[in-house]
This record gives C-alpha cells, structure tokens and sequence, in this order.
C-alpha cells in the first residue's frame, strides 16, 4: 500500500508537489458562487497556481446560497467525486458555514465513498463548521488538516497571503520530520470589507504581545490531536439545528468519551466571538459528556481579535480545574489571523516548561 499510518493509526495522505491537481469544495456555505466573490475567487486560484499546483472547482463547488442549503446532496457528491479521482490531490474548503453536518448521509452511509478515502488518501485543508468534515474523514481513519481555506486564506486581500498563513500552506509542499506550531509574531484584525474596492488593502495588524501561554501544566504532554471549532464540537452535543444531535449520534460523528482517551484536545472560537458565558456553557458541554476526564491537555486557539481574551483564559482555567488539565492558550490556529495547520490523529508534545507546541511526526506518507 502506497500510503502510510500515523501514531494513531490514521491514513496520511502523501505531500502535495507542484503540478498536482487541487480541488475546491464547498461543503458548508455556498457564498463561492455568488458574485460579490468572484473576485476571491479568482484570487485563490491565482495564489494556488503561483504555488505550482492546477485548481480545480468541482462541479457544485459554484451553486450559490440558495442552492447549496436547499442540496446537501450536491456538496457531498463534490467531495465524493474528489476522493473518487485519482488526478486529484489535495481538497480545499472554500470556506465553512454552520451545516455541513447535513452531508452526514450522504457520505457516511455510502461505502464507495468510504472505500476511496481509504484507497486514496488525500490532502483535505479548512476550518471552521469543516470541523465537521473532518470529523467524518477522521471516522473514515482519514488525517486530515484543520488549516487554512480557500476564502480566508488563499484569497486573503492583501498583495500577498500573510507571511505565517502562506509558510503553513508552503508546507503542505514539504515533509519535515517535526513541526513546530510557534507564536507569529503579528497577528491581524478580520476584515469588514471584502469587496473588490479591498483588493491590495492591508489588514490592521498588532505587534503579538502574549506569545503561547501555559495557563497550567509542567514538563511535557503528548498524544494525538482531536478537537476543532468549539462552536461546531457544541452542536454536535446539544442540537442547535435540527437534526444535528441525531444526526450525529446515528453516524458517530462526535468521538465517544472513550475515543478521546490520551488526546490533546484543540479548541478555538469563531468569528461570532461567543460572550465569555457562552464560552463557559459550551466547555461544561465538552466536560459533561466525558471529554476532559479522558484527554491528556487542551490547546486553545487565540480569539479572533483578541476579543475576550482574558475571559476565556479565566474560565478555561476554572472548567478545568477538577481535572488539573494542563493547558496552553492562544495558539496561531482557527479563526484568528494568522493560522497555522494541525494534523487529526497527529501526534504532538506540548512542552510546559519551554511553552513549546510540537507535531512530532511528518505529517505526509
């Protein structure tokens, strides 16, 4: 077999290499195809060709709104149909949205589809209610990686991609032994205008004060990584879209207790910046259903804009005190600018007494 495991016996895809042919999926939102975006678009695949690789819009991935939330069916068909050709390398998410959940169906009770994904393991790259996404290929025994998207990242504004995000999708070119997840030292406010009169615009960007910061712990933790949006993990366990618990329940969406047994857990907050209340409701979830008696630490992501910064830290120390989790806050991933790329499955040390965060393992075949 072609392809190899990781430590937690996931399936790595192999590196992308210039020349390798990349598609773009929309599995949540379908704002791609709408016509304020095209200039994004357009965009992204420039950046995607000036790294060597050929995009590929997949044939729904353009829909629009409208169509995208009343056909489920027609995302999932995307993604099969990307796993399914063996020109294809690498998938990337156009951006998330809030019910990916819905393709649940359609891909998890399809056994060709789940037969391709394990004969041909593939690059797949989001963020976001992609958590969800990935969750799926994760029960399907798939690594994939929460990072950087089509909309947010490849189609950033500016002249360039920023400096951080651009060296983590660099990588997905390159098979280091290790990788190191550092603090970036600029990190950037969202943007309010998309529109084409921002194309060349800077982002209001900050000097990074924080660095990673270990709210508890010492020496080191290690184990695979599992988590994702907070948001999208919460909603899996208390159903705020219809069906979503069902759903989720029915296909094993969410990892039982047990899975997360020896995990490090990674959470990060989405650009809705839940009041530090929400924040604290939506850990008592994680910590109802079992979570933090099972994994080994959590890594959290910095909140976009720095928005409740020393809220969230607060309440992450005080929802995880029985458990004496060791703890790192304000990692470069998620929904704050830059981001870095972690692995599912991937295994990683967090380093208490140097606030180093390692992955520990290539993360291709």
């Amino acid at each position: 077999m072609p392809f190899s495991t990781n430590a937690a016996g996931r399936l790595k895809p192999r590196s992308l290499r210039r020349g390798d042919q990349v598609a773009i999926v929309s599995l949540s939102s379908g704002i791609l195809g709408e016509p304020a975006t095209a200039h994004q678009l357009a965009l992204g695949k420039k950046r995607l060709r000036e790294l060597g690789l050929v995009p590929v819009v997949m044939p729904h991935a353009l829909d629009g709104l409208a169509a995208l939330a009343a056909h489920p069916e027609h995302r999932a068909a995307d993604l099969k149909a990307a796993f399914a050709d063996p020109e294809i390398t690498g998938i990337i998410a156009a951006i998330g949205g809030e019910d990916t959940f819905r393709l649940a169906p359609y891909l998890m009770a399809d056994a060709t589809f789940a037969e391709a994904v394990r004969q041909q393991p593939k690059l797949f790259t989001g963020f976001s209610d992609t958590t969800i996404d990935h969750l799926m290929l994760y029960r399907l025994g798939l690594q994939s990686f929460y990072g950087p998207n089509l909309l947010n990242d490849l189609a950033e504004l500016d002249t360039a991609m920023l400096p951080y995000t651009q060296a983590t999708f660099a990588h997905y070119l390159t098979n280091p032994a290790t990788t190191a997840i550092t603090a970036s030292p600029v990190w950037y406010e969202e943007r309010e205008d998309f529109s084409p009169a921002a194309l060349g615009t800077a982002r209001v960007s900050h000097r990074e004060t924080h660095g990673l910061e270990i709210l508890r712990g010492q020496g080191q933790v290690r184990g695979p990584l599992l988590g994702g949006c907070l948001e999208s993990l919460d909603d899996l366990l208390v159903n705020h879209l219809p069906n979503e618990r069902t759903l989720s329940e029915q296909y094993g969406l969410m990892p039982t207790p047990e899975e997360w047994h020896g995990k490090l857990l990674f959470i990060e907050t989405s650009e809705e910046r839940p009041a530090p209340a929400s924040y604290r409701l939506m850990l008592q979830h994680l910590k109802a259903y079992g979570i933090f008696d099972q994994v080994v630490g959590i890594i959290a992501g910095k909140p976009q804009n720095e928005r409740y910064y020393a809220e969230y830290k607060q309440i992450l120390l005080e929802e995880t005190e029985p458990e004496q989790l060791p703890v790192l806050f304000n990692a470069n991933f998620g929904h704050a600018y830059p981001r870095a790329a972690l692995p599912y499955g991937g295994m990683a040390c967090l380093d208490c007494t140097q606030k180093a965060f390692t992955i520990t393992e290539p993360f291709f075949s």
